[in-house]
């Protein structure tokens, strides 16, 4: 039999409907596919084979498919509470906890009649660039072993470059989504900030955090964003409003023809600090944009110099908020609880042992940015600066219908490189942080390999609010002009971390 885990989303979705494979053997091929190759990779928590399977066999014996993907299997990231399946966010602090109640994403997966293959690796509270902050070590890059696959949402992206997974689910707070998709090869989306519920998203940052479709081809993502998307009044943050025409605007950019499109180039987003091979791909994909017939133009958003600083006021504030609910005492990791200490002590002595060096970094920086007298000066100002983001990229869509830049300043860098320097660390998400402050839709399509190293590049798209439909056009129509790189991934040989 053909290897089913080199098909797309689409394809197999479409064997399934027409009864050429089952869903049962579709996902057995990438549970085996999994097995092979993922000690190599370490993309995955949890697995899920029972579950998977029986989830696969509903399908094949349902008299119509519950949606248009209905049978093809995923891989969700492990920030999404799953009530068959632990939640441990990549932190010791969950570490094997079995939540009571499925996220309202996790519950629209398995309506659609999708099987989740499992958990996937992640930063720590998805507080990272690269996937090394979990406590249940690194995820590597199937392209190079050596090398990271972006973060927090590392696993996802590494299961689909690894195809280990047709789709995934990752989550998106200033750029987990989109740089793993960047420095992996494979497409990431970030939708308009409340276009897919949160609830059951173990939150970070509540007013960034953003789950969105992780996958190797645009309308794979177009097909799994239209899955998850919608109204939840579960979610306060929620819009109530339809849901962009994402699928048929990716159908027609498969037609190649952009022409009556603006295309806005971020004039912030080059120079010091941009590798040259991450810059030359960028160029070449703005002439492939202008070849498709977009019209293409520089943009300033001169407030996009001060997004870096103002996320990490703004972030770990809100992170400084979330987690004191882990405080020991209702669920998760408890130590010292031995009668002779304060509850105050167990909370204290807890947090120490449960938190990694990044969260508590985050948590430390936040608690100061809220402090009495420093709430204004700092998070307060921050706020401020998002607002002018914003603003700026009100300005630039009265001018274009989408703006573009790199995803990331680099391709994927060596596991190590910069665990000893946050500044450098953060700077991977550079170019992907505004899009999460203003609220705005922001996808990564590969844009090919540096010329440097053979890695990687993304290219990312930038759509006003609720203009998602607009990123699946330009990047569907850019990708059939560039032509796929996935299958340029070297196979791994199964060997072990």
């Amino acid at each position: 039999m053909t290897d089913l885990t080199r098909f797309t989303a689409a394809e197999l979705a479409e064997k399934i409907r027409g009864r050429e494979v089952s869903a049962v053997e579709v996902t057995q091929a990438h549970l085996n596919r999994i097995a092979e190759v993922d000690g190599a990779v370490n993309a995955f928590l949890h697995l899920d084979a029972e579950g998977a399977l029986a989830a696969a066999r509903a399908v094949d014996e349902a008299a119509e498919p519950a949606s248009a993907l209905a049978g093809v299997p995923l891989a969700l990231k492990d920030v999404l509470t799953t009530r068959d399946m632990p939640t441990t966010c990549g932190s010791k602090t969950l570490e094997g906890w079995v939540p009571p109640y499925d996220a309202t994403v996790t519950r629209k997966l398995r309506e659609a009649g999708m099987p989740i293959l499992g958990k996937t690796n992640m930063d720590e509270f998805a507080m990272g660039s690269s996937t090394e902050n979990s406590a249940f070590g690194p995820t590597r890059n199937p392209w190079d072993p050596t090398r990271i696959p972006g973060g927090s949402g590392g696993g996802s992206a590494a299961s689909l470059a690894a195809f280990e997974a047709p789709l995934a689910i990752g989550t998106d707070t200033g750029g987990s989504i989109r740089q793993p998709g960047a420095v992996t090869g494979t497409v990431g989306v970030k939708p308009t900030y409340g276009g897919v519920s949160r609830y059951g998203l173990v939150a970070f940052s509540s007013s960034l955090d953003q789950a969105g479709p992780c996958a190797r081809t645009v309308l794979d993502a177009a097909l799994l964003h239209e899955v998850i998307a919608g109204h939840d009044p579960l979610d306060s943050t929620s819009i109530d409003a339809p849901v962009p025409p994402v699928v048929a605007a990716a159908r027609e950019g498969l037609r190649g023809d952009l022409t009556g499109v603006k295309v806005g180039v971020v004039t912030e987003f080059a120079g010091d600090g941009y590798q040259a091979g991450v810059q030359r791909s960028f160029e070449a994909a703005v002439a492939q944009l202008r070849a498709l017939g977009a019209e293409v133009v520089e943009v300033s958003c001169p407030n996009f110099t001060y997004a870096l600083p103002a996320y990490y006021l703004i972030a770990p504030s809100e992170c400084s908020s979330n987690l004191a609910r882990f405080d020991a005492m209702r669920y998760g990791l408890r130590v010292a609880d031995d009668g002779r200490h304060s509850a105050e002590e167990v909370m204290s002595l807890t947090r120490e042992a449960g938190f990694g060096a990044e969260v508590k970094r985050r948590v430390m920086l936040g608690t100061y940015a809220l402090s009495s007298g420093y709430y204004d000066a700092y998070y307060g100002s921050a706020q401020k600066v998002r607002t002018l983001i914003k603003r700026d990229f009100d300005d630039a869509f009265e001018r274009v219908d989408v703006l573009v830049s790199p995803t990331t300043p680099t391709t994927a860098f060596k596991i190590g490189e910069r665990v000893d320097d946050p500044l450098a660390m953060y700077l991977a998400d550079l170019c992907t942080i505004p899009a999460n402050l203003a609220g705005n839709a922001a996808m990564s399509v590969p844009s090919g390999l540096s010329d440097e190293d053979g890695l990687p590049v993304g290219l990312q798209i930038m759509a006003p609010a609720l203009a998602d439909d607009r990123l699946y056009r330009v990047g569907a129509a850019y990708e059939v002009a560039r032509g796929s790189i996935i299958d340029r991934v070297p196979e791994l040989k199964g060997a072990t971390l």
